[in-house]
Order: structure tokens, then C-alpha cells, then sequence
């Protein structure tokens, strides 16, 4: 350790300066990191929408596969998705990966026989593919 200190303070008694970084090589450090982080976000946010659209995807198919179970079973449709929830078929009502809540799902009503036979996502934006989510 002295010899460390030793060699520190002779130089600083013989002028020179410490190592150390300059102002204008920590900017380009920083630019360089702004530029990417700038490429890696949309990147980031698409991937988000598409891992929550093959959730939507998974949950619509397991809804409807559900639904057809259960007038199957009982030889109607439920009035509401809760109705597969009390009769365990489900445990939740899931959350609509796109409007973040378990209220918006578009209950699809059979005019004939009554009852839930179909179910749509509540989001009104558009899908990446270009098509609504609420026909999916």
C-alpha cells in the first residue's frame, strides 16, 4: 500500500495528472448508450403486444372451447361467463390481456337458444395484423 501511495503523490508532485476519464469520452459513453436503448424500446413494446395478443388468442380459444363443453354437458349455453365460473368450469373469468380487465369481454348472446356461445375481446383498437381485436 505505500508503494501506491507512494507513486500517487509523485505524481502529482511532478505535475503530471491522474488517470481518469475525460468529459467528452463519458458524452460519447452516454450517446452511444441513448442510441441503443433508442433501437432496443420499440423492439421491447412490439414483443409486449405480441405476447399479449397470443395470450387473447389462448384465452379466446379456451373460452370457446369452454362454452361448447358446457352446452354439451348441461344442453344449453350459460347466460354469462360467470355461469362457467360457478359451475368449474372455470376458475376466473380471465383478464382480457388488452384492456387489463375481466369486464370488458363481449359476451356473444345465441339469438335461437339463448345463451353465451361466443366471446370477443372488448378492446376497440386494432390488432398488429391490421384486424379489431373485438373480431377476433
Amino acid at each position: 500500500m505505500r508503494h501506491l501511495w507512494r507513486l500517487r503523490s509523485d505524481c502529482r508532485q511532478s505535475g503530471e495528472s491522474e488517470s481518469g476519464f475525460t468529459l467528452v469520452e463519458l458524452m460519447i459513453v452516454v450517446s452511444i448508450i441513448g442510441i441503443l436503448a433508442t433501437v432496443a424500446v420499440p423492439s421491447y413494446r412490439q414483443s409486449v403486444v405480441k405476447a399479449r395478443e397470443a395470450v387473447l388468442r389462448q384465452d379466446l380459444f379456451t373460452m370457446r372451447d369452454l362454452l361448447d363443453q358446457y352446452r354439451a354437458d348441461k344442453g344449453k349455453y350459460p347466460a354469462t361467463l360467470k355461469d362457467l365460473v360457478t359451475a368449474t368450469y372455470l376458475r376466473a373469468v380471465p383478464v382480457d390481456p388488452i384492456t387489463q380487465s375481466a369486464t370488458t369481454w363481449q359476451e356473444i348472446v345465441d339469438e335461437t337458444e339463448g345463451g353465451v356461445f361466443d366471446v370477443h375481446s372488448g378492446a376497440d383498437r386494432l390488432a398488429s395484423n391490421g384486424t379489431p381485436y373485438n373480431q377476433w
